[in-house]
Order: structure tokens, then C-alpha cells, then sequence
């Protein structure tokens, strides 16, 4: 008790010393204004207020402060959504997105889009698509500095069988659904190969950084069965981009 009194004290003095210091000199630097100031005419006609909220619009539109504006938009909205994510037992990676969708022309940007343009507007989209780049690339090798290599010696072949056969199925699977939607959703001048080939594709790549971000969120990056799931990501990654690339092909081609 006795060390806050005497800082309050020590502040109310250097505090209240100061200030009278400053009134003072202000005081006797008015008569210095004989012979310099004889009228004065302010060159804004606008009010204090309308002269700071104008100022504080202008500084706001930077394209610096609309970059941190959105970070914290995005952090702020994020933290709410993995919060309640993590309290039905979920990752808050899940909520993430959930909150990625909010902030998107889904929720946000279809009710309430003075607000989205305002925040998000178009023409910032690329310097935060180039941050979001960038932070991927630390994230992923964080999580590839966490690895344990060792475990996977005897392991590799077995990731690659799991990893194909986890393209396999959803590929056909998606095959299977271009034959049932090709008549009403696909475009026009497109064959049913290049169709085909498309969505089983798209049904076939894996979201590498959402499942890296729930192995490290549990905290497996260190075990056996989170190196191998991470290999197998990793794996089908691969396989799977390199397979979109052969069918961008095909589509411009036309055929095989």
C-alpha cells in the first residue's frame, strides 16, 4: 500500500508540476505574439469535428491502416468462432472457416455490404491474399520443422498406398456425380471427359493446412500416427495437383 501511494503521489506531482511548467510558458509567450499575429483567419471553415472525422476517414483509407484493419477483423472474428467451436468439443480451425465464410459475400458481403466494402474493399484483396501467402508458408514450415522424420523410415511406403488410395475413391465417387449433374451444371461447349475428369479431381485434393493445423492443434505433430497422417496429406497433395495440371489439360484440349 505504502509503494502505490507513493507512486501516485511521485505521478500527481510530475504529472501536475509539468502541466504548470507548460501553462506558464504558454502564458508568457502571448505577448511575444505583438507584430506577428495582427488577424487571424482560419483556412477551415469546417467545424473541430467535422475536420477530425474527415481526417480520421482519410488516414482510414490508407492502404496500410485497411490492411490492419483487416487483420484484426479477421483475428478478432476468428478467435470468437474457434472459441465456440472448441466448446462443442470441435477444432478451432473449423470455426476458423466458419468465420472466413461469415466475413465473405456469403453473410457479410450479401447483408451488410457497405460494411464489406468499407473493409474488404476490391482493390486491398491483393495484399491480403499476399499475407494470407505468406503466412501459409510459415505455418507449414513450423509444422514441417515439428516433424518427427525418424518414425517414418519404415513407414513411407505404407503412406503412399494410403494417400493414393484416398484420391481413388472420391475421385470415382466424383466421376460418379458428374454423370448425374452433367446435364444441368456443366457449361457449354465442355465434354463429359473433361467434365468428369474436373470434378473427381476437385473431390480428390486434400485442405493440407486445415488437417496440419488440427494434427498440431491435438498436438500429434510429435507422434507416429501425426507424422504419417501429415506424409499421407503431403503425399496425396502431390499426387493430386500434379493430376489437376494433366486434366486443366485435357480441357483445353478437348480430348486425351
Amino acid at each position: 500500500v505504502c509503494v502505490t501511494s507513493k507512486n501516485l503521489l511521485f505521478y500527481i506531482i510530475t504529472i501536475g508540476g509539468l502541466a504548470a511548467i507548460i501553462f506558464g510558458i504558454i502564458v508568457a509567450g502571448k505577448p511575444l505574439e505583438a507584430g506577428k499575429v495582427t488577424t487571424f483567419k482560419p483556412e477551415i471553415t469546417a467545424s473541430t469535428w467535422q475536420q477530425f472525422t474527415e481526417t480520421y476517414y482519410h488516414n482510414l483509407t490508407h492502404p496500410l491502416a485497411i490492411l490492419l484493419l483487416q487483420i484484426v477483423t479477421i483475428i478478432v472474428v476468428a478467435r470468437i468462432f474457434g472459441f465456440f467451436c472448441r466448446k462443442i468439443g470441435q477444432p478451432s480451425v473449423i470455426g476458423e472457416i466458419i468465420a472466413g465464410i461469415f466475413l465473405g459475400p456469403s453473410f457479410i458481403g450479401m447483408y451488410f455490404p457497405d460494411f464489406s466494402h468499407f473493409v474488404f474493399p476490391e482493390k486491398s484483396l491483393d495484399n491480403l491474399k499476399f499475407l494470407s501467402q505468406i503466412g501459409l508458408i510459415l505455418f507449414m514450415f513450423v509444422v514441417g520443422m515439428e516433424l518427427e522424420l525418424k518414425t517414418l523410415k519404415n513407414k513411407a511406403n505404407d503412406a503412399v498406398v494410403i494417400s493414393h488410395a484416398s484420391i481413388v475413391f472420391p475421385f470415382t465417387l466424383g466421376v460418379g456425380l458428374a454423370y448425374l449433374i452433367y446435364s444441368e451444371f456443366a457449361p457449354a461447349n465442355v465434354n463429359f471427359l473433361s467434365f468428369a475428369l474436373f470434378i473427381g479431381i476437385s473431390m480428390s485434393i486434400t485442405a493440407f493446412p486445415v488437417l496440419a493445423r488440427i494434427v498440431q492443434e491435438r498436438g500429434l505433430t510429435k507422434t507416429r500416427l501425426g507424422s504419417i497422417v501429415i506424409t499421407c496429406a503431403a503425399a496425396d497433395d502431390i499426387t493430386a495437383w500434379c493430376i489437376l495440371a494433366a486434366v486443366i489439360a485435357i480441357v483445353k484440349a478437348g480430348s486425351v
